[in-house]
C-alpha cells in the first residue's frame, strides 16, 4: 500500500506554490509505502532508529521469525532477552516490552488513536518511551496518512526546503510560513521535499552546503 492522494492535493499545492508546482510536474507521482497496522508501525519505528534500511530490514525479519505476528499478545509473551536477542538493544527492548504491555492491558488504546485530532495523537505517542515528536509524525504519515504533516525536526525536510527555495537557514518562522501555505496537504509537500533532498531534480542544490564548502575554503 501507498500513501494515497492525487490530483486535488498536487493541483491545490501548484497554485499555492510555483516553485513546487515545478518540482511536481518535474518529478510525478511518488509512491511511499505505508503500513496501516498502528502498533506494529510504533515497534518498527522503535527498531529502527539510529540503525540504516538495510540494518533494520534484517533486524525485523528476525524478530517477525523469532515472535510470529508483531501484536500486544506475541511481544507481551516473549521475554526481553528474546527480543533483545534479534540484533535490538536492551534499551529498545524494554520499549517495546513497556508499550505491548501498556496496550495488552489497555492502560493504551492504539487504535483509538485514528479518531483522535493531530496535536492530540502526537501528544499520546509521544508520551511512550522511546517515541519521539519526530516519530509520532512519522507514524502520522506513514500509517494513518494523515494530509497535513510536515516536521521541522525532519532534517531532509528542511535540506528539500533549502534547494528549493536557495535558503541557506530553515529557521522555525521560515518554516511555518511554508506550512501554512501548503496547508490542508503539507503532507503531500513533504513527499516532494524529500524527493528533492534525495536528489530528484539534479540541478537542485543544497545551499546551506555551499556556503559550508565556501567558508572552508577561505
Amino acid at each position: 500500500m501507498y500513501f494515497e492522494y492525487g490530483e486535488k492535493e498536487t493541483e491545490y499545492l501548484k497554485r499555492k506554490d510555483k516553485k513546487l508546482g515545478a518540482a511536481i510536474d518535474a518529478i510525478g507521482h511518488i509512491e511511499r509505502e505505508i503500513n496501516p497496522d498502528l502498533f506494529s508501525s510504533v515497534v518498527h519505528n522503535i527498531v529502527g532508529q539510529q540503525i540504516s534500511s538495510t540494518a533494520l530490514k534484517t533486524v525485523w525479519t528476525r524478530l517477525n521469525s523469532k515472535i510470529g505476528t508483531i501484536t500486544a499478545d506475541t511481544l507481551c509473551s516473549a521475554s526481553r532477552e528474546d527480543i533483545q536477542s534479534c540484533g535490538i538493544t536492551f534499551k529498545k527492548a524494554d520499549y517495546i516490552k513497556d508499550f505491548a504491555d501498556k496496550v495488552y492491558g489497555g492502560e493504551f488504546d492504539v487504535y483509538a488513536l485514528r479518531d483522535l485530532p493531530d496535536d492530540e495523537v502526537i501528544g499520546k505517542l509521544s508520551a511512550l518511551k522511546g517515541i519521539g515528536v519526530w516519530t509520532a509524525e512519522m507514524l502520522m504519515i506513514f500509517c494513518l496518512q494523515r494530509p497535513n504533516v510536515i516536521s521541522f525536526g525532519d532534517l531532509a525536510i528542511q535540506r528539500g526546503l533549502r534547494m528549493l527555495y536557495h535558503h541557506k537557514v530553515i529557521e522555525r518562522k521560515l518554516f511555518e510560513k511554508y506550512a501554512r501555505r501548503y496547508s490542508p496537504y503539507s503532507t503531500v509537500a513533504s513527499l516532494y521535499l524529500w524527493a528533492i533532498s534525495g536528489g530528484a531534480i539534479p540541478e537542485m542544490r543544497d545551499y546551506m552546503r555551499g556556503l559550508y564548502m565556501k567558508e572552508s575554503c577561505s
